[in-house]
């Protein structure tokens, strides 16, 4: 309903929403939103609210903001007294650690590492010592890296690790950092982005 009632679409991926949109037969006027143009497309998206316009801000998947484009727009907005509001969707983070089974009353989110292992080292080393239920991003090229790094800076903590949520072949796998590590070692038919789930120092689970 809001995209039918909206006067202008902007998108992550336009071939994407015009997928979606085709299907549910909207026409409207899309703009790319994306990591590469998000300060210039921006602008033309701020002067379009403020002469009155309503626009719908979508992303390829997951909430917009949440390590996908979004948050610059909606900073620039409020800035501007332009209202914002959401509408409420699935996000890769919330539904990973809630089926982790591991603590959910207090958490860090920290999206992607860093690609090169000392930097994604360093950055997980910044929060080795919390107690708080860790959450993280990861592509599957990435992955295995990623579970390595963990093990050697966490230790051998619960975890899960959860793909393709919401999609045909959505899986969720809860074990701790080291047998993961080993299950990797011989899986490689890796597909979907990944949302692992880690348990903070001393958690008792």
């Amino acid at each position: 309903e809001t995209l039918r009632t909206v006067d202008a679409i902007a998108s992550e991926d336009t071939r994407k929403t015009g997928r979606l949109l085709k299907h549910f037969d909207i026409q409207k006027q899309q703009i790319a939103f994306h990591e590469h143009n998000e300060y210039r497309a921006g602008q033309k998206l701020i002067a379009m609210l403020e002469a009155g316009q309503s626009i719908a801000l979508v992303t390829n998947a997951g909430t917009p903001g949440i390590s996908d484009p979004g948050f610059t727009l909606v900073r620039r907005a409020l800035e501007a007294d332009i209202e914002v509001t959401v509408i409420p969707g699935p996000t890769a983070l919330i539904m990973a650690l809630v089926m982790s089974g591991l603590p959910v009353h207090s958490f860090t989110f920290r999206g992607f590492a860093p690609r090169k292992s000392g930097q994604r080292r360093n950055f997980m080393a910044i929060d080795a010592d919390s107690p708080h239920t860790l959450i993280f991003y990861e592509s599957p090229h990435r992955v295995k890296g990623f579970l390595a790094d963990a093990l050697a800076v966490f230790g051998d903590r619960s975890a899960a690790l959860a793909s393709e949520l919401t999609k045909l072949h959505e899986q969720m796998q809860r074990a701790s950092l080291s047998e993961l590590v080993a299950r990797f070692e011989e899986n490689n038919a890796l597909r979907g982005e990944y949302t692992i789930v880690i348990a903070g120092k001393g958690s008792k689970v």
